[in-house]
């Protein structure tokens, strides 16, 4: 056998959202923090990403991780998180399965019951407190970057659906937040289609209608992904919603080709962005459990622990509470004749531009 490529990945789930952790095969990417990496990655290793994430190897509601060594000292590792269409400063459903991965693995030396890691993200340290039995992560708590809103009950407008009230904030990514219920849409996964399209054409509103840019890093900016919100069925749960993932970027001329992901899991970054909205409407208070239900049924605990300020503006420290399970580990391989190296989307499930590689 021959490969060009050969990297070895541990595939995990956060209840429900697929988060596949790179553990070996790329041995470190130019930079000093993980920002730099990540705009490395971004602008001159992008074939890493299109090669895990899309066809034959990925699939549309897919998520990568890469885990790096950190040279902050105060970190254990680091990580670069992947996705469609971008490459996120912070997840917390990835952050629960890297941080998942390396325990159950033996990469960081586990504690029981309790096993406490600092991760370096693009975003900065995160602080991880992870609930260890017999060897397995039954629990994964995590105090995130901090968050706030940007934008309180404004109204955009939609194609196709009018004017739209949302609220934008920061979660480890810019958030904008619409009511499904107001939509005529039920949070349940039957109409995840119609979900994911509504959260597409409101996302691409609010990022052409409504600025913001984070206080601390002018080179993050823009709205890129929507919470749709709604009634839980869960019974344990505070409140629901769904998180909608852009495929591809969205061509105006082509509303038919819009075409976007749920993610699977209550989200973490998005349960932090609604929490920090609710917070600065007065909605929650601190040290108050957020029971965040998505789109299978499961939870996410939210938390605001305090208030705080980042680059003036006023924020709160969240932390969130889920866990991830194994599915498998894998070796990825790259045939020096395979004709898609970096893969290829398709217009029957991806959505903007398609990819084809190759040409008769």
């Amino acid at each position: 056998m021959r490969f060009n490529r050969l990297i070895y990945a541990i595939d995990l789930h956060a209840c429900g959202e697929p988060a596949r952790v790179i553990v070996g095969g790329v041995l470190d990417v130019p930079g000093t923090t993980m920002f730099d990496k990540m705009r490395y990655l971004e602008s001159e290793g992008d074939d890493l990403r299109k090669l895990m994430l899309r066809e034959p190897r990925g699939y549309p509601a897919a998520n990568c991780n890469l885990i790096l060594p950190s040279s902050n000292p105060k970190a254990d590792a680091g990580f670069i998180i992947m996705e469609q269409v971008e490459y996120p400063t912070m997840s917390g459903s990835n952050t629960i399965g890297v941080t998942t991965a390396l325990i159950e693995s033996g990469m960081v030396l586990a504690q029981e019951p309790i096993t406490k890691l600092t991760l370096e993200a693009p975003a900065g340290l995160i602080e991880v407190v992870a609930e260890v039995r017999n060897g397995k992560v039954v629990s994964v708590t995590f105090e995130n970057v901090p968050a706030f809103a940007v934008h309180l009950d404004k109204e955009i407008n939609v194609p196709e659906l009018g004017l739209v009230s949302v609220d934008v904030a920061w979660g480890g990514m810019f958030y904008v937040i619409a009511d499904a219920e107001k939509l005529g849409l039920e949070l349940v996964p039957g109409q995840a289609g119609e979900i994911a399209r509504a959260g597409e054409m409101i996302k691409a509103a609010a990022a052409d209608q409504l600025l913001c840019v984070h206080p601390e890093n002018e080179k993050i900016s823009g709205v890129t992904i929507c919470v749709m919100t709604g009634t839980p069925r869960n019974t344990k749960a505070t409140a629901k919603n769904a998180v909608v993932v852009s495929t591809g970027q969205l061509d105006w001329e082509r509303p038919s080709t819009w075409k976007g992901v749920l993610d699977r899991s209550p989200c973490g970054t998005g349960t932090c962005a609604r929490m920090a909205a609710l917070h600065a409407k007065g909605k929650l208070a601190l040290n108050e459990d957020f029971h965040h239900e998505g789109i299978l049924g499961t939870i996410f605990t939210g938390r605001l622990i305090k208030e705080t300020m980042i680059g003036g503006q006023k924020a709160v420290v969240p932390t969130i509470r889920g866990q991830a399970w194994v599915t498998g580990m894998a070796q990825y391989v790259v045939d020096p004749d395979d004709p898609f190296p970096t893969g290829f989307t398709l217009g029957d499930i991806w959505g903007g531009e398609m990819n084809q590689p190759i040409s008769h």
